[in-house]
């Protein structure tokens, strides 16, 4: 086959698929040219209300989907509200420029604004312009750009994907996903993995693509054939038929092939995640984000409201762990109530437990919330700190924890400072949890939505895997556990590394577990050792792969 009929990219969510392609439908364009409405009093309102309306729609959304999904949505509905935007908006109208153009020319300034600043903010002008984009086809009644709706499966193709409509490829004919954009941490990716959707992101080359011929993508490798012929289609096929049969196979706890138990967890958002994933065969909850009950409000919740909501969680939960991350505002999870302090790089500012320290009451009331819900239901309850960077900071969050009647209390490792002094932050805790996606971004100082930095986000890059390793060690030395709760361990190429490299457990989407578990009952832990040296002895991410698919026999 010719060699410009396969394309290389990242292979983000695990699956073999293959079927027609269809390509994103484009945003509407505006320009200065375009009529002039009525009145600018009534255009003005126009623009608001079209944008309440996007902001609308983006809240019913939320409805429908859960955990990650729900939560993205609800921000980007947040942002649509945002005053600033509707004034921005008015002053153009104020010019005399057309109204979509308006709103074009507002959501493009705040964009470049968000861009300059970096990191978590960038990621943010996605979302952006995905609002501004169905604002103006409001405007202008045309339909709205997005997911295609042919009627038969097929695969889709695009530059990247806003939030919005990756939270809803659930309910469409979407069987795979291919970016020409995005890297391995991206909501694109994080997305595609909760809902087991076959993805390849930060593609190059899709204008390649062939009007009518079909694509084989396989999520694994990141490797996309163009117009594979019947042979190879029938070969993919057996292949995934016959991984299907040992997934469906696999059940009961995380152990490796010589008995030694590593726990598989999964990772929730919101109540009704927890109900979904309880029916899973999981071993509980290895991250329950938390920031659901917050996002999109006004005022914080109460603490009978919150009090319900983890009763609920527990109660679902029910004789299994559930490690519950504290409240992580701040950067791209900005909450109004909280009225954190402007910041040129929101990402290395107050966020996470930071917060705790600008607004105290906020985590009192929801340690209070949570050791009053985990006494009522007698539930195996495990609360971490987010962004803890110093033993100092452990140690005055393990106190204030177990002040409030909190017996398991642990910190994740999300910045290279805490892997490195692992063992100190140890000494005051009882466990820890690896968050590889920031870890990684921190690491190596590549915000996750930039696509072209996605090779420094790969989580088989040997840095970040030395710090795994030191993490683990001192877990091991200290007697604790320790996780992944980061997208990493969704991987199964890469658990057995995690595994040898001192993992106790991994939390991951639910749809990730059976192919983790099979990953696992291949290898003894011995294998996992020597996969995990393997990888930590490589000088890149390409190398760190086939150097352990060669220890485990997957070459």
């Amino acid at each position: 086959m010719p060699a410009d009929q396969v394309l290389r990219g990242l292979g983000v969510s695990q699956g073999v698929v293959c079927a027609p392609w269809l390509r994103f439908g484009s945003a509407v364009t505006t320009s200065p040219d375009d009529p002039v409405g009525g009145s600018v009093a009534a255009e003005k309102e126009r623009v608001r209300a079209a944008l309440e309306s996007v902001a609308t729609e983006l809240d019913a959304r939320a409805t429908r989907v859960e955990g990650v999904a729900a939560e993205i949505l609800v921000t980007s509905a947040a942002l649509a509200r945002d005053p600033g935007l509707v004034a921005a908006a008015e002053r153009h109208l104020d010019d005399g420029v057309p109204t979509a153009h308006a709103v074009h020319l507002a959501v493009e300034g705040y964009s470049e604004k968000l861009e300059a600043i970096g990191g978590y903010m960038a990621e943010r002008a996605t979302d952006l312009r995905d609002i501004g984009n169905r604002a103006v086809a409001e405007l202008l009644g045309v339909p709205t750009p997005g997911i295609p709706d042919p009627g038969f499966p097929f695969i889709l193709v695009a530059r990247d994907l806003a939030p919005a409509d990756t939270a809803m490829l659930g309910e469409s004919d979407v069987v795979g996903l291919l970016t020409e954009e995005g890297g391995p941490t991206s909501h694109t990716a994080i997305l595609a993995k909760s809902l087991g959707l076959p993805a390849v992101v930060n593609c190059p080359g899709t204008e390649k693509l062939v009007e009518g011929a079909p694509l084989l993508l396989d999520g694994g490798t990141g490797e996309v054939v163009i117009d594979p012929d019947p042979r190879r289609q029938r070969e993919a096929a057996e292949r995934a038929e016959a991984a299907q049969a040992r997934l469906a196979a696999a059940h009961g706890p995380g152990r490796t092939a010589d008995g030694t138990p590593i726990r598989l967890l999964v990772n929730i958002g919101t109540t009704e995640d927890a109900a979904r994933a309880a029916e899973t065969d999981s071993e509980g909850v290895g991250l329950f984000r938390t920031e659901f009950l917050y996002l999109g409000r006004r005022t914080a919740p109460s603490l009978e409201e919150q009090i319900d909501s983890y009763t609920k969680v527990f109660e679902s939960f029910a004789g299994r762990r559930v490690v519950v991350r504290t409240l992580d505002a701040g950067s791209d999870k900005p909450l109004p109530f909280l009225e954190l302090p402007a910041e040129e790089n929101p990402a290395l500012g107050v966020r996470g437990l930071r917060v705790g320290t600008v607004h105290p009451d906020t985590l009192a009331t929801q340690l209070t919330a949570l050791a009053r819900a985990g006494a009522a239901t007698g539930a195996d309850l495990w609360v971490m700190a987010p962004m803890v960077a110093t033993a100092a900071e452990a140690a005055e969050f393990a106190a204030l924890a177990r002040g409030h009647g909190l017996t398991k209390v642990g910190a994740m490792i999300e910045i290279p400072s805490a892997a490195l002094r692992a063992a100190d932050l140890l000494a005051h805790l009882d466990f820890v949890s690896i968050g590889t996606n920031d870890l990684s971004q921190y690491t190596c100082a590549a915000d996750r939505m930039a696509g072209g930095l996605a090779p420094l986000l790969d989580p088989w890059q040997p840095a970040l895997l030395d710090l795994i390793e030191m993490v683990g060690a001192a877990g091991a030395a200290a007697g604790k556990p320790v996780g992944v709760c980061g997208e990493a361990a969704a991987d199964p190429a890469l658990a057995p590394v995690l595994v040898g490299l001192g993992m106790t457990s991994l939390s991951m989407a639910p749809p990730a577990l059976a192919g983790v578990r099979v990953s696992l009952a291949g290898n003894d832990i011995e294998r996992c050792r020597d996969a995990a040296a393997a990888a930590a002895a490589a000088v890149g991410p390409d190398a760190a792969r086939a150097a352990v698919a060669a220890v485990l026999g997957t070459a």
